[in-house]
């Protein structure tokens, strides 16, 4: 795998496909800077060469051309600030103007293009469009790792136009020896924490994870299919009947593997989806009629606090409740916090996937787990064992 540390910018400039998809409130301003935070070491190593530095993203999901709403001019003061350097913006991605601000870049400058999905080109993967925003750089670094499971113009086909000249960024090599260091060489116990609303987005993470872990604990709505699966009775709760099956396939898989898959014990449960519903704890496979599961309950909590604190190495994706409501996060900031104390005895934790994200860094736990993934989507392609065209163009 090369990165930029094997090579010299000086003189050069590199044309970074970064993701900045960053959320912004309705003033425009960013309200979390993860993603942008990420690439800073990448730029500013390519600056300290003497190189110069043209990023590219896109941002949101423009449907009709350019919108304001989703310009990358928003990102411009943020970037200026945290890089320590007056950013240029280009108000196109190609164009005689992009180039002109392109080819006159001097070393220790950056040049922000516009977003690249105001063209239909980009997500197609066209290979005319990746050839004209090939021409801004000398160099193509990949660090744009949420974006790495697209084979889009920017991510993957541009590669092509870089045969001697194509490398990873801080950002793509992080990502990819953290996933390295969780799915092929755990230090065991390996305990890996599935969690959100359905079981239809992890099945083939499930099946992937199996033979690599010791433990997988299930919380979040997804765990209402493996008890009702079991027998249980679960109200109201979300249930994907058509994935029973699919549910007992994996309980018998656990079983032949010797694998535990560990699931709640009781919930917290309401009668009503809201955060003013009225609430009671009771056992997870025994939720009246009417009501519906909304978190995992205490002993629960406990459950999956002996499991995690005896793990060497911990992958967390999926929150246990609804955490969005302040009654129903109780569960996800447990499993946040042990998984922070775990981590701090020692055990290696990866968490990854926007909701798991979201709860980490609402809870002020990222410095204390030793990797958050930037990119939910390509992490959980990577750990379902699906190539990412992102990683194979830059690689070939």
């Amino acid at each position: 795998m090369k990165t930029i540390d094997s090579f010299n910018f000086q003189g050069k400039r590199a044309l970074i496909r970064v993701d900045f998809n960053v959320p912004l409130n309705e003033n425009f301003q960013i309200t979390d800077t993860t993603r942008i935070d990420a690439t800073i070491p990448t730029i500013k190593k390519i600056l300290a060469d003497g190189g110069s530095v043209i990023l590219m993203s896109h941002l949101g999901r423009p449907k009709d051309g350019p919108t304001d709403k989703y310009s990358l001019r928003h990102v411009v003061n943020y970037l200026s600030q945290a890089t320590g350097v007056t950013v240029k913006f280009a108000p196109d991605c190609i164009g005689e103007e992009a180039y002109k601000l392109s080819s006159s870049l001097k070393p220790g400058e950056i040049l922000l293009l516009e977003n690249l999905r105001f063209y239909k080109e980009e997500e197609k993967g066209d290979e005319a469009f990746a050839e004209k925003l090939a021409k801004h750089g000398d160099v193509y670094v990949n660090d744009a790792f949420g974006t790495a499971h697209r084979a889009h113009a920017s991510t993957a086909v541009i590669a092509k136009f870089f045969p001697t000249a194509k490398m990873f960024g801080y950002v793509m090599g992080n990502e990819l020896a953290a996933l390295k260091k969780v799915l092929e060489e755990a230090e065991r116990p390996f305990t890996a924490i599935l969690g959100g609303a359905k079981v239809s987005g992890k099945i083939e993470i499930i099946q992937n994870l199996l033979p690599k872990v010791n433990n997988l604990i299930i919380g979040g709505g997804m765990m209402f299919t493996f008890i009702k699966a079991l027998g249980g009775k679960v109200g109201s709760s979300l249930v994907e009947d058509d994935l029973i099956p699919v549910a007992l396939q994996a309980l018998d898989k656990a079983k032949t593997l010797g694998v535990k898959i560990i699931l709640p014990v009781d919930a917290v449960i309401a009668d009503k989806f809201d955060n003013e519903a009225h609430r009671q704890t009771c056992k997870a496979d025994e939720i009246p009629d009417g009501w519906m599961g909304l978190d995992i309950g205490p002993e629960t909590v406990k459950l999956f606090n002996e499991v995690i604190t005896k793990s060497k190495t911990l992958l967390w994706n999926g929150p246990m409740g609804v955490f969005e409501m302040s009654n129903f996060e109780a569960g996800t900031v447990a499993i946040a916090k042990s998984v922070a104390d775990a981590t701090q005895e020692g055990a290696y934790s990866l968490i990854g996937g926007g909701d798991s994200v979201a709860a980490i860094n609402k809870y002020n736990l990222a410095d204390k787990v030793s990797y958050v993934s930037t990119g939910g989507g390509a992490m959980l392609e990577y750990i379902e064992g699906k190539e990412l065209p992102g990683v194979k163009f830059v690689n070939e």
